[in-house]
C-alpha cells in the first residue's frame, strides 16, 4: 500500500524514541467508556473502543463529526449527503436512504437522543467526548447497533463557574462564533447547568460558473444545547439535556467532470432541522441496587433536494434535458429505558456477580414526501418526455426488548460477561403506491465474553457475539419474490488486549476479530430509465452470508511530559459470499465503503508555557463505492496539522486541513447521466479541499 511520506516519516520518529521509553514516569489517566452500562473503564470492557475526549476533539477537527472519521479504525462514512449521516464500522452500514422504512445498522446516539441513519446534527463544539463501540451491540443496543454504536456527549455541569467564548476564521469564507456558560445554580452545589450556542457558516467548497456562485453548496449550521445535573441527595442524580440544531447546507456536490466546479442551474438543499431532549434519572436508594431510567425525545425534519442532471440549458444543448428531485421527511421518535443495576451490596453468588436487568420501548414515526420533476426532447430524434412524479409514505414502527447483564469474577484476575437481548418489533407502512405492510418479528442477541488481568498493566480477552437487524420490504417496481427481506444476524468472535506498559506512558489497544453475516442484508440500486436520472429503483435482498476478518490497533505513548504520539491501524477483509443471480457477480467481492486499511498518526507537543504543535496523518484504502457496480474509490492519504498556545484563559492556534491538498472521494455513482447516448459513467464526489484557519478562544 501507499503511505504517505508524513505517515513514514511518524513511524520513523517512533521507532527512534522506543527505546526511551524506560526513562519516562508521566502517567496516563484512565478512560471510562459512559455509552456502557456501568460506565467501566475502557482497561475493562472485552471489546474494541476509540474514546475521544474533549481536548482530542478541538485538535483534530473543527466543526463537524465526519472530520473526525478518519482517525478512527475500521470507520468510514458515505458521503451520500452534504454533511456525513451515514456510517460503516467494519464494513457493515448504510450508504443512502431515498425511500422505505427506516432500518439503520450503526446507532448514533447524542446524550442518549437517538439520531440513528440521521447524523447530520453532529456539530462538535461543546462536545466532552466521542466513543465509537466497534462491533454488534447486541444486548446494549439492539436492532439499531448491528455493525457498532456513535456516542456522543455535551460537556457536563460542574459546580464551578466557567465558560468560553471562540471566534474560528478560515478559507472558503468560513466562520464560526459559539458560546458555552455553566455553573451551580445559585448558591447550591447540587444544581448545575450548563447552556452553548454555536453559529458556522462557509461556502461550502464549490465554485458554481453557471449562477456565478461559490455558496451553492454552503454550510449554514447553528446548535443549541443546554445541560441540568439535579442532586438533591446523595442517592439521586437527575441529568436533562436539551438540543436544538438547524442544519440548513446547500447542496451541489456532483459534478459532470469529478471536480469542484459545479454547472447546475438548480443547486439543491440538504438540512435537518431537530430538537432532541432526554432525561436519565439514576436513584440508588434501596442500597442494593441502582434504578436508572432513561427517557428521550427527538423531532425532525430533514429536507434533501438536488439537480438530477448536474446540469443547465447551455450543458445540454440542443437537447433539453432537466431534472430535479425533492424529499422531505419528517421522524419522531420516543423511547423509555429501565435499567436495574446491582451495588456492592447486591451481588449474587457470594459476592461474585454483578447483575443488571432492563427493559427498553421506542416508538419510532416517519412521513416522507418525494416529488420529482423532469422535461427531456431531442431534437435530432423528436422524442420528448417529461416527468411529474410524486410519493408519499407513513411508517410506523415499536420495538420493545428485554436485557440482561451478568458480570461474574471467576477469580481475583478473571471475568466472565453474559448478556442477552430480545426485541419484539412492529411496524404498519402505507404509501401512495398503494403498498400497505404490517410486519412484526422477535429477534436476540448478545454476547458472552472473558477477560484475564496479568497483573495491574495487561489485560486479555475474547468474546462470542451475536447482533440483529430487523427484516423489511421493497417499495416500487421489484419481483414479488424480493418484495420482503429477513432479518439479518451478525455473529463474531472477537479477542484482544488492552496494555498500560512502561511505568505508565504507554497505552496499547490491539484485537483480532471475525464476523458471519446471516442472511445478510444487501441494498443494490438500478436506473430504470437511462433519459431520466430520478429513476432509480432500490430494493434489498438477503444473501447467504458475509464474511469479514479484521484486525485493529492502538497505541498512545508520553514518553515526556511535553510529548505525545498516537498510532491506529484497521485491517479489514469484508467479502460476500457465494451469491445467486442477480447478484451473482458480488460472490466473493469485497464489500462497499469497506477499505482494505485505515491508518492514523500523529504527534503532540506541549510545552508549560502554554504553547503546542499537532500534526495529523491518516490514509485509507482503495474500496467499492457499491454493490451496484465494481467502480472504486481510490487510496489516499491526507495531513492536518495545528499550532498555537492554550493558556489558563486564552487559546490561540493556527491550523491547516489537507495540507497538501489531495483530491479524494468519498461517494461514487455509476450511471447514464448525458444525452443524447447516456453512456454508464462514474461520477464521484470529492471530499473537502485544503482550508487553512485561525481559532481564538476566551475562557472564563
Amino acid at each position: 500500500m501507499h503511505i504517505n511520506s508524513s505517515l513514514s516519516l511518524t513511524a520513523v520518529l517512533l521507532s527512534i524514541l522506543l527505546p526511551s521509553l524506560a526513562g519516562a514516569d508521566e502517567g496516563i489517566d484512565e478512560i471510562i467508556v459512559t455509552a456502557d452500562f456501568r460506565a467501566r473503564s475502557i482497561t475493562k470492557l472485552p471489546s474494541s473502543i476509540s474514546v475521544m475526549d474533549a481536548e482530542d476533539i478541538a485538535a483534530a477537527a473543527v466543526q463537524h463529526f465526519e472530520e473526525l472519521v478518519n482517525i478512527v479504525p475500521n470507520l468510514n462514512w458515505s458521503g451520500d449527503g452534504h454533511r456525513a449521516r451515514y456510517f460503516q464500522v467494519r464494513g457493515v452500514g448504510e450508504l443512502e436512504q431515498y425511500q422505505g422504512a427506516p432500518n439503520p445498522s450503526i446507532g448514533f446516539l447524542i446524550d442518549d437522543i437517538d439520531f440513528s441513519g440521521i447524523g447530520t446534527v453532529a456539530t462538535l463544539f461543546d462536545i466532552q467526548s466521542v466513543e465509537i463501540l466497534r462491533g454488534s451491540q447486541g444486548s446494549r443496543y439492539g436492532a439499531n447497533a448491528l455493525g457498532g454504536l456513535i456516542y456522543m456527549r455535551s460537556t457536563v455541569p460542574t459546580a464551578e463557574r466557567n465558560g468560553r467564548v471562540q471566534l474560528t476564521v478560515g478559507q472558503d469564507n468560513a466562520i464560526s462564533v459559539g458560546a458555552a456558560f455553566g455553573g451551580a445554580s445559585g448558591d447550591s452545589e447540587t444544581s448545575t447547568f450548563r447552556v452553548s450556542a454555536q453559529k458556522h457558516e462557509s461556502n461550502g467548497y464549490r465554485d458554481n460558473t453557471y449562477l456565478g456562485r461559490e455558496d451553492t453548496n454552503g454550510r449554514d449550521e447553528t446548535t443549541l444545547r443546554a445541560r441540568l445535573r439535579l442532586q438533591p441527595s446523595a442517592v439521586l442524580d437527575v441529568n436533562v439535556a436539551v438540543m436544538y440544531s438547524n442544519i440548513d447546507d446547500g447542496y451541489d456536490a456532483f459534478s459532470l467532470d469529478n471536480s469542484y466546479t459545479m454547472l447546475s442551474d438548480k443547486p439543491g438543499r440538504d438540512a435537518q432541522e431537530s430538537l432532541g431532549a432526554s432525561v436519565r434519572v439514576e436513584w440508588s436508594g434501596p442500597g442494593f441496587m441502582t434504578l436508572t431510567s432513561i427517557t428521550a425525545l427527538a423531532d425532525s425534519e430533514i429536507d434533501f433536494s438536488f439537480d438530477a442532471d448536474w446540469g443547465n440549458d447551455d450543458s445540454w444543448a440542443p437537447v433539453t434535458y432537466d431534472y430535479v428531485s425533492l424529499s422531505e421527511r419528517s421522524r419522531k421518535t420516543m423511547s423509555q429505558e429501565f435499567r436495574l443495576t446491582s451495588n456492592d451490596a447486591g451481588r449474587w453468588f457470594s459476592n461474585t456477580t454483578d447483575w443488571l436487568f432492563g427493559f427498553y420501548i421506542q416508538n419510532l414515526r416517519e412521513d416522507l414526501a418525494t416529488l420529482n420533476l423532469g422535461d427531456y426532447y431531442d431534437p435530432f430524434y423528436d422524442f420528448a418526455d417529461s416527468l411529474d412524479d410524486s410519493f408519499g409514505s407513513d411508517f410506523e414502527a415499536t420495538n420493545v426488548a428485554l436485557f440482561g447483564l451478568l458480570d461474574h469474577n471467576l477469580g481475583a484476575a478473571t471475568r466472565l460477561s453474559f448478556g442477552l437481548r430480545v426485541e419484539r418489533r412492529t411496524a404498519d407502512y402505507v404509501d401512495t403506491a398503494g403498498v400497505a405492510a404490517k410486519p412484526a418479528e422477535t429477534m436476540w442477541g448478545g454476547e458472552l465474553g472473558i477477560s484475564h488481568d496479568f497483573g495491574e498493566t495487561m489485560t486479555a480477552f475474547a468474546s462470542l457475539s451475536k447482533g440483529y437487524k430487523a427484516g423489511g420490504f421493497n417499495l416500487g417496481d421489484v419481483p414479488q419474490d424480493v418484495r420482503n427481506f429477513a432479518a439479518e444476524e451478525l455473529w463474531t468472535i472477537e479477542a484482544g488486549i488492552k496494555a498500560t506498559l512502561l511505568r505508565n506512558t504507554l497505552r496499547l489497544n490491539a484485537s483480532v476479530f471475525h464476523h458471519r453475516r446471516v442472511d445478510q442484508q444487501v441494498r443494490t440500486s438500478f436506473q430504470l430509465d437511462p433519459g431520466d436520472p430520478t429513476s432509480f429503483g432500490f430494493a434489498t435482498i438477503n444473501v447467504d452470508e458475509g464474511k469479514t476478518f479484521g484486525v485493529e490497533a492502538g497505541l498512545r505513548w508520553f514518553p515526556e511530559d511535553q510529548w505525545e504520539f498516537y498510532a491506529d491501524v484497521g485491517l479489514l477483509d469484508a467479502t460476500f459470499g457465494n451469491i445467486l443471480p442477480p447478484l451473482d457477480y458480488l460472490s466473493g467481492r469485497n464489500q462497499a465503503h469497506a477499505p482494505r486499511y485505515t491508518v492514523a498518526a500523529g504527534m503532540v507537543y506541549r510545552h508549560p508555557n502554554g504553547m503546542f504543535a499537532r500534526l495529523d496523518a491518516t490514509a485509507k484504502g482503495a474500496f467499492y463505492f457499491d454493490v451496484s457496480h465494481d467502480q472504486k474509490s481510490t487510496a489516499y492519504e491526507l495531513v492536518n496539522a495545528r499550532v498555537g498556545y492554550a493558556g489558563d484563559q486564552w487559546l490561540l492556534s493556527v491550523w491547516a486541513r489537507n495540507i497538501f491538498d489531495r483530491n479524494y472521494a468519498v461517494r461514487g455513482f455509476y450511471f447514464g447521466n448525458q444525452p443524447p447516448d447516456f453512456p454508464n459513467t462514474l461520477y464521484t464526489r470529492l471530499g473537502d479541499p485544503r482550508q487553512i484557519g485561525v481559532t481564538i478562544e476566551k475562557r472564563f
